[in-house]
């Protein structure tokens, strides 16, 4: 535990309860949940009331490119084997949706934060974690995040000296540069499907060996530390050696992955591997990622896929031919305003689906696709798609803002 906090001063308490208003203010107003307004509000009346509001409890800190909010769902639920946690279950991931989620906490004892990797290094600083897990880094936002090789570097000095016990994904070489300059390091074979970000070595610019599932570097000897835990198949391997088997009711082999990391981290605080993946199978969706919907008359999964690593992944589990799916794209803010990361996508996949694109950015879409010979139609929105797809479940697959959209639209 990190032991009893001193009483919130008036100054805290006033942010707490000026952010708290305007979060209600936002969503009374029908503009989402409020809590980065309420953050910003709060963050404005009391700069350190991040830190103040952490002080009492067991952090956790998760970041990476993706499956960061699905795997500190998992960590949350496993954690609450051993006490009240306080979490940003939604994604509200940069401080001021980090500190309006801890507002809510004055009673639990963990706090599993989820963390933009822009800003993993301050909130760290701010929140003086007990552990930090630390998954995978490809190409994304390249407009906003900066290049891999340059977050890579950021998250290293950001960790060095920290007391936090960093739980990594030894399969991933810009993690195990970013991770090895903590002195406490529990390394996961997580695996990493996604290679097209790490065949230079991150230490001397060299090229990277690939034997099977090592990696090491010829020119400066980096290379794959050994991993103490281990995803292999549908089980996680502790450091004993045992196996523990993975129950889940999210699909596809990354979320055993997010699984085997969430119980490395679990494990750092008591809890056993097996009563944490017991835990995980509540888990049936994340903020609405995966959920099976009933739009008119048809079914339909939403997922999530954000850059050219998650869409791979999000291939890999979706159901096979002749399945129907809708792919959506948008450009704005949220999302990274440039489009180009839909070259490194190989939507050769997708051939034998029948396939609607929509989206802010459909025609951006339409040009890929038709580059890589598949059929498809273009349409106006989510109706139309639904109303011309085949018969049969439809898998939707959307990035950030039009999922947002979608889930809007289809009543999820």
């Amino acid at each position: 535990m990190s032991g009893n906090s001193e009483p919130l001063s008036p100054r805290a308490k006033l942010a707490v309860t000026a952010g708290k208003a305007a979060a209600a203010v936002s969503r009374a107003a029908g503009r989402g949940s409020g809590s980065v307004i309420g953050g910003k509000v709060a963050l404005r009346l009391d700069p350190d009331l991040l830190g103040r509001l952490a002080q009492h409890l067991d952090v956790i800190l998760v970041s990476a490119t993706n499956g960061k909010t699905t795997t500190t769902r998992l960590i949350a639920e496993a954690l609450r084997a051993a006490g009240p946690v306080v979490s940003n279950a939604l994604g509200a991931n940069m401080p001021a949706g980090i500190t309006s989620a801890l507002a809510g906490g004055s009673d639990a004892r963990y706090g599993v934060i989820e963390v933009d990797e822009k800003y993993l290094a301050g909130v760290a600083r701010d929140t003086e974690p007990k552990a930090i897990a630390l998954l995978n880094l490809s190409r994304d936002q390249l407009d906003r995040a900066a290049e891999t090789r340059m977050l890579a570097e950021k998250w290293r000095e950001g960790l060095t000296g920290s007391k936090a016990v960093v739980i990594a994904n030894a399969d991933d070489p810009l993690i195990v540069w970013a991770a090895s300059s903590s002195p406490n390091v529990v390394w996961v074979a997580a695996g990493q499907e996604w290679k097209d970000d790490a065949w230079s070595c991150p230490s001397c610019g060299g090229v990277l060996q690939r034997p099977g599932d090592d990696w090491v570097c010829a020119e400066c000897g980096f290379r794959r530390p050994i991993p103490s835990w281990a995803l292999n198949g549908d089980y996680v391997l502790d450091p004993h050696g045992a196996a523990w088997p993975i129950h889940l009711q999210l699909p596809g082999r990354a979320n055993k992955a997010n699984a085997a990391t969430s119980a490395a981290v679990a494990a750092t605080f008591g809890v056993p591997p097996q009563v944490a993946l017991e835990r995980m199978y509540q888990v049936q969706a994340v903020a609405g990622r995966y959920d099976v919907v009933t739009f008119q008359e048809r079914q339909m999964r939403l997922l999530l896929a954000k850059n050219p690593a998650g869409w791979l992944e999000t291939f890999s589990l979706i159901d096979p031919p002749p399945t129907p799916v809708i792919l959506s794209v948008n450009a704005r803010g949220a999302d990274g305003t440039d489009t180009s990361w839909l070259w490194d996508v190989d939507y050769t996949r997708l051939a034998g689906h029948p396939i609607c694109v929509i989206g802010d950015r459909k025609l951006d879409l339409a040009v890929r696709l038709e580059v890589a010979g598949l059929d498809f139609r273009v349409c106006a929105d989510v109706d139309e798609a639904v109303r011309i797809s085949p018969p049969g479940r439809i898998e939707v697959i959307a990035n950030y803002t039009a999922f947002q959209d979608l889930r809007r639209r289809v009543g999820n």
